[in-house]
């Protein structure tokens, strides 16, 4: 008998993020992330490429940056980064990378103490200096080639239209403690928190300027509303964001709320897979309409606590509930307990593949199986 398969994603956006800075993630390790992504139909690796712990990306424009790595080792060359967005790219997933600025940058003045605003108060980065701006102008150059990508001519590094610039979790004490910031933000009758829509406005201009659309943290949202570039993705991660409303003023979203009971954060590992699948990006908003103005969402796994070693069980079987989510229709995800004979399929698909996926039913992600046992029952 002719049978038709007619299938579809709910959301165009669905994804990883991976977190390079808190710890170094070696490319194999990279690249055999990217392989189990297309086996849960996820097709967006989002790289968490800096942080203040470390800055491991070479910059040919500025490139004592990467002096902020935790050694010459634990670098990755442009030839690196290149291999890696080509790879992916070869098995249908985008890489969008995320510069975080201007907080979250203290291993930025590893290399350029000037662009920060002390040694001994670093961040956010110095909103007062010319030189702050030019060197993440010209590194945006880099990431972007400076054009919009368009079908068989990529631009720069990272061709994706998305380019992640943060702005999360920005305090900007240091700006009010350095009298040379100090006096430029009081010269240009601005307070701490203009400089920072200054920054955030201005980094966000860089980015359309470079052909790239800025994704940009709900705290930059939080601050600004509709002053926002109406280009701009708001990457909602906090629980009081209100997404409603983000979508009401015309702004597209990204969503994976962490540190909450059903968070989307991977790091947060007393989160079980069924709580993980009661989550849903559309949760709050009250139209199909505006549904239809969030792209997506992640797994998000911050790197505090995975490198090499337990990524891979980290990550999964939890976020193969995350791509269910993102994939199938709504109504066709609401009940945990009839998509646990499914994730336990999954998971022992992924083991035949050579992905370490976790038991479906540990209490803590990325335990060992408690028991001898068929990985169907555990």
């Amino acid at each position: 008998p002719c049978v038709a398969i007619r299938d579809a994603p709910r959301f165009p956006h669905r994804g990883l993020m991976i977190d390079t800075a808190r710890h170094f993630e070696p490319v194999a390790a990279i690249r055999a992330m990217v392989d189990s992504l297309p086996y849960a139909k996820l097709n967006v690796l989002h790289w968490h490429m800096v942080d203040a712990q470390s800055f491991p990306f070479q910059s040919r424009t500025s490139p004592r940056l990467w002096e902020g790595a935790f050694s010459p080792s634990e670098r990755y060359t442009q030839a690196d980064v290149a291999s890696v967005v080509e790879y992916a790219r070869l098995r249908g997933v985008r890489v969008m990378v995320e510069f975080d600025m201007p907080g979250h940058n203290d291993a930025w003045c590893a290399g350029y103490p000037s662009i920060c605003p002390s040694a001994s108060c670093k961040s956010p980065l110095n909103v007062a200096a010319n030189e702050t701006f030019d060197r993440i102008s010209a590194l945006m150059h880099e990431l972007t080639g400076g054009r919009p990508s368009s079908r068989g001519a990529p631009s720069g590094l990272f061709p994706d239209e998305l380019l992640h610039l943060g702005g999360d979790e920005v305090n900007t004490g240091c700006w009010d403690s350095t009298p040379s910031v100090a006096g430029w933000l009081k010269e240009k009758g601005l307070t701490t928190d203009d400089g920072y829509a200054l920054f955030v406005r201005r980094v966000g201009e860089m980015a359309v300027a470079n052909g790239r659309r800025p994704v940009q943290w709900a705290e930059v949202f939080d601050h600004f509303k509709a002053r926002l570039d109406p280009r701009t993705v708001v990457h909602v991660w906090k629980g009081q964001t209100n997404v409603t409303q983000v979508v009401e003023l015309g702004y597209q979203v990204i969503r994976n709320v962490g540190y909450s009971a059903h968070s989307w954060y991977l790091d947060n590992l007393n989160i079980n897979w069924s709580a993980v699948y009661s989550n849903d990006p559309c949760e709050g908003v009250p139209t199909a309409a505006l549904c239809a103005s969030v792209l997506g969402g992640h797994g998000e796994m911050w790197g505090e606590t995975v490198d090499a070693s337990d990524v891979e069980q980290t990550v999964w079987p939890r976020l193969a509930a995350i791509a269910e989510k993102l994939w199938s229709p709504r109504e066709a995800t609401t009940e945990p307990v009839a998509a646990l004979g499914r994730l336990h399929q999954f998971r022992c698909r992924l083991l035949e593949r050579g992905v370490r996926a976790a038991p479906v039913l540990n209490p803590s992600a990325r335990g060992a199986p408690p028991r001898p046992g068929s990985c169907y029952g555990q």
